[in-house]
């Protein structure tokens, strides 16, 4: 996610398993006793650990099924280790947070400051570009299944949801991170060209897009989150990547019908992709004109549950976590910064006119220069 979230820029996102978002329970237990180091305590944390292993499975597993199956004990072993009355041994706790993708170290209530985040690295090897794409996806698909849900952005970048609106620039960001970024073999000494991408990624590209937009979302942008896309074109260009100046005007022109589309999302207060009739649809979208802080492509996700945090590194890299200190810190730096942004969308059209028209310039100045 330049993601997802740039990513993502989170992307966004590769794939975030959907446990991140269960709801944490506080406890102030001990959960080691020095008679018993073997054991996870039958106190609130055993509780904690099936609790959130029920909030993860689908509704037709029952929850004795699956403890019995991955701990390969009977029914009614499993019962008596769901109610307490039998306290789990650490290597059946190690196994199950496994199962899960949960965290032993925040059920052991690790020591105050640190922090255990869940890497999301992109490669050429065991995690691809359509890997990360249906990743992001999925995990915005399990955002979405919740009753309430918000994503809050703080945008460094064009934040990735927004550059696959039309083709040429998810051409353009396909080319660029594959050859740049990922360094593939195959695209090593490639020149630029629309046909160089394949359908599946078009079409995974404008998915993850539509499924953000039925997504809640606050953005924080300033003038410069358009700066990077700008620099990898200009890059792509003087390292010769581009076969001919038209190519890169096409590329440029579809940035600006985003920003172009951006605006008018702003203005409706609502979400929706080139083509849909944005009037009916419910108002999901905040936009502010952030003047205070350059952005970091910081995402926060927001469900029934929890609070969820995902760091964008590296172009597409992303890091997470879900414990609940540093998520509530984060969303109290994010209410801040809210309050000293200005709300465009849906109001004050007259600095929304001027932020985009900002942005749009600069975009112009790169299209004259071609």
């Amino acid at each position: 996610m330049q993601f997802l979230l740039n990513t993502m820029q989170p992307v966004l996102m590769i794939c975030i398993k959907s446990s991140i978002f269960y709801k944490p329970v506080e406890t102030s237990c001990s959960f080691f006793k020095k008679s018993n180091l073997n054991h996870l305590p039958t106190t609130s944390s055993q509780d904690i650990l099936f609790q959130r292993i029920k909030e993860i499975l689908p509704q037709h597993i029952s929850l004795v099924d699956a403890i019995s199956e991955v701990l390969h004990v009977s029914s009614d072993s499993a019962y008596r280790r769901i109610r307490g009355e039998t306290p789990l041994v650490l290597e059946e706790a190690k196994t199950l947070c496994h199962q899960y993708n949960l965290s032993l170290d925040q059920l052991l209530e690790a020591k105050k400051g640190v922090i255990l985040f869940r890497d999301y690295r992109l490669n050429n090897h065991q995690y691809d570009y359509r890997q990360y794409l249906q990743g992001l996806n999925e995990q915005l698909e399990a955002v979405n299944n919740f009753m309430q849900k918000e994503i809050i952005y703080m945008s460094k970048d064009l934040p990735i949801f927004h550059n696959f609106y039309y083709r040429p620039l998810i051409a353009f960001r396909y080319y660029f991170w594959m050859k740049t970024h990922l360094m593939h073999p195959d695209f090593e000494k490639k020149q630029f060209h629309f046909d160089l991408l394949p359908t599946d990624i078009e079409q995974m590209s404008f998915d993850l897009t539509k499924t953000y937009s039925r997504i809640p979302s606050t953005e924080m942008w300033n003038t410069e989150s358009i700066n990077s896309t700008i620099s990898q074109i200009e890059f792509s260009k003087d390292s010769g990547h581009f076969q001919s100046s038209a190519d890169i005007k096409i590329i440029y022109e579809a940035l600006e019908e985003t920003i172009y589309h951006m605006q008018q999302q702003a203005e409706y207060g609502c979400k929706f992709t080139p083509g849909e009739d944005p009037q009916g649809r419910k108002s999901n979208f905040k936009f502010f004109f952030n003047r205070v802080v350059l952005g970091d492509n910081t995402i926060m996700v927001i469900t029934d549950f929890v609070k969820a945090a995902f760091i964008n590194y590296g172009h597409l890299n992303y890091i997470t976590t879900s414990d609940e200190s540093f998520c509530k810190e984060l969303y109290s730096d994010f209410e801040n910064l809210i309050r000293r942004s200005t709300q465009i969308s849906q109001s004050s059209e007259k600095q929304r006119n001027i932020f985009f028209n900002i942005i749009l310039s600069k975009i112009g100045d790169r299209k004259r220069n071609l």
